[in-house]
């Protein structure tokens, strides 16, 4: 079964920052689509980085509509909301920084977390935050970017990678 990923926020902004990392990422996604998903909480944060309307809907034509059109939106859940206040109590009996210190992305990083664990998504991100978030979310996992087998398998001539 091949794996289903999330691509986190930073990816999406890094790649409108810099037309290398915008390459990468549509060569991902147009190799992989079938196997991308997006998370309501990066729509949340891109959205709320979109403060003109040229910029919403740049967003919302360029990206969301892509998935809402396919129904590959996943949030998060009641449990999710749950399981995030565990964390961030776990993570204060870890090392005493009170809920009210903490940045506000790491309860949204906490969210996109369960939401991948949930989902059985694997999440891409180069955010550090989630090694802080890993060990108190058993089955949840990431990998920085760009899978280079993701979608592809291993044929028998002469090295060559096929497309499954």
């Amino acid at each position: 079964m091949a794996r289903k990923y999330v691509l986190d926020t930073n990816l999406y902004t890094d790649a409108i920052r810099d037309p290398v990392k915008e390459q990468a990422l549509e060569q991902f996604l147009e190799r992989n689509a079938p196997m991308i998903y997006m998370s309501a909480v990066v729509m949340q944060e891109l959205r709320a980085g979109a403060v003109t309307n040229a910029q919403a809907r740049a967003l919302q034509d360029g990206i969301f509509d892509t998935f809402e059109r396919r129904n590959r939106i996943a949030g998060p859940s009641v449990a999710a909301f749950k399981d995030c206040g565990r964390i961030l109590a776990a993570l204060f009996r870890q090392d005493g920084v009170p809920y009210r210190e903490r940045p506000r992305s790491l309860v949204n990083d906490i969210l996109l977390a369960i939401t991948c664990r949930e989902n059985g998504f694997t999440l891409l991100t180069t955010d550090n935050d989630f090694r802080t978030i890993r060990p108190h979310l058993r089955g949840f996992t990431y990998a920085p970017p760009w899978p280079t087998e993701v979608g592809r398998r291993r044929t028998g001539g002469a090295g060559k990678v096929k497309p499954t």
